[in-house]
């Protein structure tokens, strides 16, 4: 958050986005709660939503049926619903290893701005709300969602027994590869299954660029991630994790019989992922943020071309 004068409030976090419209719309007593569901660090609930909509035009393309507004709507609401949801239980569980971590020990749990109380009441009325979502869809994309919850609630522990959390954030977050398809079909097939182990190995390799800003404080307090066993070769574990995702995913393209729009689109997120590959500097915190950060983009460029081709296919865009 800022103060008049522009600079940032004493309780701005470290990844917070400066001048954050949420924090400056929130009064002071919600401002923790803000800060907690993450709503002040949108990059979370993009990467969240992305490959539901990467999911949904996919289906649009190779089943000629309508890509739906209204899908789109709800897997945004859906998505900043659980991401906050998410964050706010891996915050009741990590309090107290966020608080030895320099980047997080400013977070609202172990800085005392909310209560434990207070953080389970909020997650229960944020889940209500995802609950709400997930059931305007039909029977089997609900079954399909439901299914997502044992992978979500075990994560947070994962970073204490594996060097690998990054694979399971991955089949989480990715989830919506699935869910975009089973929506639009009532089913799942073979390019929904390759577009979410895309979206799997994306994840893997932002969020191995993410956990780059804590390798120093991981290791002091024994907590353990990819960065941290890729090492001085990070940069090829992440080119290698991202070109399984561009490979994956034109197999998905390829296979759901989409056109040369989606095709187009792969290609140029194959050249953003590079872009970021070789921009990696391990000590380069900021950096790291700002590459983290830049997958929105790279999700987009994706997700735009599979509309396009989407559309061009015949798939009316509808607002119901």
């Amino acid at each position: 958050m800022s103060s008049g004068s522009g600079a940032p409030a004493p309780d701005a976090l470290p990844d917070s986005v400066g001048h954050s419209l949420a924090l400056r719309l929130a009064p002071d007593h919600w401002r923790p709660f803000v800060q907690l569901a993450r709503i002040d660090r949108p990059i979370g609930w993009w990467l969240l939503l992305l490959p539901c909509w990467w999911s949904a035009a996919l289906a649009a393309s190779s089943l000629h049926t309508p890509l739906r507004f209204s899908h789109l709507v709800l897997f945004w609401i859906g998505a900043v619903a659980m991401r906050g949801a998410g964050s706010t239980y891996n915050d009741l569980v990590d309090r107290e290893i966020d608080a030895g971590v320099e980047r997080t020990r400013g977070r609202p749990l172990p800085s005392g701005r909310v209560s434990v109380r207070a953080a389970k009441i909020f997650l229960v009325a944020q889940c209500a709300v995802g609950a709400l979502v997930l059931f305007s869809f039909n029977t089997f994309a609900i079954a399909t969602g439901l299914a997502s919850l044992l992978i979500v609630a075990v994560y947070p522990f994962m970073k204490r027994i594996t060097s690998w959390p990054q694979a399971v954030l991955g089949l989480a977050f990715a989830w919506g590869g699935l869910m975009g398809w089973a929506a639009a079909a009532g089913s799942l097939a073979a390019p929904a299954f390759l577009i979410y182990l895309a979206a799997i190995l994306w994840t893997m390799g932002y969020d191995t660029i993410y956990a780059l800003q804590d390798a120093r404080d991981d290791a002091l307090v024994g907590i353990k991630s990819t960065a941290r066993l890729f090492g001085d070769h990070v940069r090829t574990g992440v080119g290698l994790l991202y070109a399984g995702a561009v490979v994956t995913a034109g197999l998905a393209v390829w296979l759901a019989g989409a056109g040369i729009v989606a095709r187009l689109a792969v290609l140029a997120f194959a050249a953003h992922l590079a872009w970021q590959v070789s921009a990696i500097r391990p000590q380069d915190t900021a950096r790291s943020l700002m590459l983290f950060r830049s997958n929105r983009d790279a999700g987009l460029i994706l997700f735009a071309g599979l509309a396009l081709d989407a559309l061009a296919n015949g798939a009316a865009l509808l607002g119901t």
